[in-house]
């Protein structure tokens, strides 16, 4: 049988039109006991899932931006895992919230049909894409903050989380790891490298303190056994990015940023104004065919 063109090709053998525009994947916690443990809210562990998953998933689409801006080749397809990963994460995550509010929503919808003031993402990792110098700086805070957490998470009452996170820190050693040779090699390097890994981290270091502050329903899964206390990251945060800067030649940067309250940060649901920009190129095609098969 032939074609006009390579399309009508793939389409033919899936039966649906439409299949190119999905993924075709299933459900990835197929198979898995999603049932939430004794005594624990659903919807808090839900809203909690979407924090970690919202954060993965915003984080790894600015990652992929950097496809063929990366200063060498191997550093494409370093970042470019990187940010598989963390989709990898996000996904998982958001499938448990939707197991875990009862309401069986996919990944999907909460990826694509969500508004801007419905993720609760940290700011951080919206950030609008900058130099390579605040590329390294923003994936040394968000890897070492994120893996620390990702540590406590893994006696998490809850088995799947603990089971997310467990798979999750052994991605998370090896980001931090790059993101920290990298620092290392700028901040070590040529003053102008130098100067650019320092303005990097003093760029986004006002958001920093956000990362710290725990929402009330991370305080109560916390006290649960089921969730992470941010607060509770910042020793091993503080301890690594103060071997990583001294090998860097570099200091921390004195700008403190405010850790602001629930409502006022990305987990309260009030983000950057380049949140905006960003959902309009992930969620474009998706909210632009909405019946077509994800």
């Amino acid at each position: 049988m032939s074609f006009d063109n390579a399309y009508e090709a793939l389409a033919d053998a899936h039966d649906d039109s439409r299949w190119a525009f999905g993924t075709g994947f299933s459900d990835p916690l197929s198979g898995v006991d999603t049932s939430v443990p004794s005594g624990v809210d659903g919807a808090d562990l839900a809203a909690y899932c979407l924090m970690l998953g919202d954060d993965a998933l915003i984080f790894s689409h600015r990652l992929q931006q950097w496809c063929t801006h990366a200063p060498e080749l191997e550093d494409e397809v370093a970042i470019a895992n990187i940010g598989l990963d963390l989709l990898g994460q996000a996904r998982l995550l958001l499938a448990r919230a939707g197991k875990a509010d009862g309401t069986d929503r996919g990944e999907d919808h909460f990826a694509f049909l969500r508004d801007e003031h419905e993720f609760r993402n940290v700011r951080l990792a919206e950030l609008e894409r900058g130099d390579f110098g605040q590329l390294i700086a923003v994936l040394l805070v968000y890897s070492t903050w994120r893996l620390a957490l990702f540590q406590a998470l893994t006696a998490s009452q809850d088995p799947v989380l603990a089971a997310i996170a467990d798979k999750g820190v052994k991605e998370l050693t090896y980001h931090r790891d790059y993101a920290a040779w990298w620092a290392v090699r700028l901040g070590d390097g040529t003053a102008f490298s130098h100067e650019r890994m320092r303005a990097g981290l003093a760029g986004i270091w006002p958001f920093v303190e956000e990362l710290f502050a725990p929402h009330e329903i991370e305080s109560r899964l916390a006290r649960a056994g089921v969730a992470a206390d941010p607060a509770a990251a910042r020793a091993e945060f503080d301890s690594v990015l103060e071997q990583v800067l001294q090998a860097a030649t570099l200091r921390r940067p004195e700008t403190a940023g405010r850790a602001g309250v629930a409502g006022r940060t990305g987990r309260g649901g009030r983000h950057t104004e380049a949140m905006g920009y960003l959902l309009a190129e992930l969620q474009s095609v998706a909210r632009a065919h909405p019946e077509a098969t994800w």
